[in-house]
């Protein structure tokens, strides 16, 4: 029987899904490495571990390295993968898979996933459609390549993830402002990238030694960008019930070129990308790892499945499987309005009695719960229904109904 090391820095819920996902597989072992301490993970999960090894620094591949070590001369564990969800993790995850002998995404990949940088001119250089950009180091060469572009841009750290750091800059007096405060350099470069008029997609896939196998469209309302500039804006998800109608055909010829291009051989990505006005796509971002903001739950309603699970499986060597798509889902994300703490959750009665049908999974902000720092806000709202135009509708009634107050 196999074994995989998971590796879990912090006690996320997000990462104890896939966790869990791991401890329940029949013909699988399990063990964990995690920089908090085992006490603070359920006892039940603990229970089906087979080993445990805290370390100080879990994003530090050599703390990985001396985690694993100690878990095969301490514990006799036999490792025969390392894994992990989080993007910070995926090349710390490399550099350890190489230096230990484990199979695994290669170290130059991770970097081409990680570097947002890096990765455009990959993908450039194979004639994928992406946003122009550049890394500027200081802050003439930032203020250039915005007078190139001759409108707004997008200024992101080059490895950074889920939209943090990242904001519109509309003119060359708002881009030397944002700079002064924290000014590039060679050691710390800022991405600059061209601000793409358009509709905002994902594209989740799946990859098997090379090839992609399978695929799933989704649609964000609006960007995660807007909604991290309008701190009142509420975001949204939907899969659609079809995902194969001509309108995708761009992404769906241009992701298997751009994974091929990044080095992806066998794994889950999960690429944002555009639709411009004039139809043409550009793709935004791709990670290597699955998607966050409860997007492997909303997989799992739409195809009726375990997609937890499938990839643990997938990640293991243990091949993928996934029904066909069986439904529309979509996930309302509540965001406080103001700051400090939930202080009310307004709405829920109503929200219930005109929607509760179709809502499969709920969370609720608690009252003294804190603002949360992201734009997926404090609570969600996912919906299932076999027509998207139901769900669509759904969504917007809920962000219509349900107001979160803080104070």
């Amino acid at each position: 029987m196999d074994h995989v090391v998971f590796v879990v820095p912090f006690v996320f819920e997000t990462s104890l899904r896939f966790l869990r996902a791991a401890i329940r597989q029949p013909d699988l072992h399990v063990s964990l490495i995690s920089q908090d301490p085992l006490a603070r993970f359920e006892p039940d999960l603990v229970r089906g571990l087979d080993a445990h090894w805290q370390v100080a620094d879990a994003l530090s591949a050599r703390d990985l390295i001396e985690g694993v070590r100690a878990l095969q001369t301490k514990h006799g564990v036999q490792v025969d993968y390392l894994i992990g969800v989080l993007e910070q993790l995926q090349t710390p995850l490399a550099e350890a898979r190489e230096a230990l002998g484990i199979p695994g995404l290669s170290v130059e990949a991770s970097h081409n996933f990680r570097d947002k940088s890096v990765m455009k001119d990959a993908l450039r250089r194979n004639d994928i459609p992406c946003a122009r950009h550049a890394l500027a180091t200081t802050v003439d060469e930032a203020v250039a390549f915005m007078e190139q572009l001759g409108g707004p841009v997008v200024a992101k750290p080059p490895a950074g993830a889920g939209a943090v750091n990242t904001f519109r800059v509309d003119d060359i007096g708002q881009l030397r402002e944002a700079l002064a405060i924290s000014p590039p350099h060679p050691q710390r470069p800022v991405m600059l990238e061209e601000f793409i008029v358009g509709r905002e997609f994902s594209f989740d896939s799946v990859s098997i030694n090379g090839e992609m196998v399978w695929s799933s469209i989704s649609h964000y309302y609006p960007s995660p960008l807007e909604v991290v500039r309008e701190p009142w804006i509420q975001w949204c998800v939907m899969l659609p019930a079809d995902v194969d109608g001509p309108e995708y055909d761009g992404i769906r010829e241009a992701a298997p070129r751009a994974l091929k291009a990044l080095g992806l051989d066998t794994g889950l990505a999960h690429m944002e990308w555009f639709r411009r006005d004039d139809g043409s796509i550009a793709i935004s971002e791709v990670g290597a790892r699955p998607p966050g903001a409860q997007f492997t739950s909303l997989l799992s309603y739409a195809h009726d499945t375990d997609m937890y699970a499938a990839w643990i499986r997938l990640m293991t060597g243990k091949g993928f499987s996934c029904p066909p798509r069986k439904a529309s889902v979509g996930a309302a994300y509540l965001r406080g309005q103001g700051r400090g703490s939930v202080v009310a959750v307004h709405g829920l009665k109503e929200a219930q009695a005109e929607l509760g049908e179709i809502v499969v999974d709920v969370k609720i902000p608690k009252v003294g719960q804190a603002r949360a720092s992201g734009y997926e806000g404090e609570g969600y709202v996912i919906v299932r229904h076999e027509r998207s135009d139901v769900v669509a509708n759904a969504l917007e009634r809920i962000i219509q109904l349900i107001r979160v107050e803080l104070g």
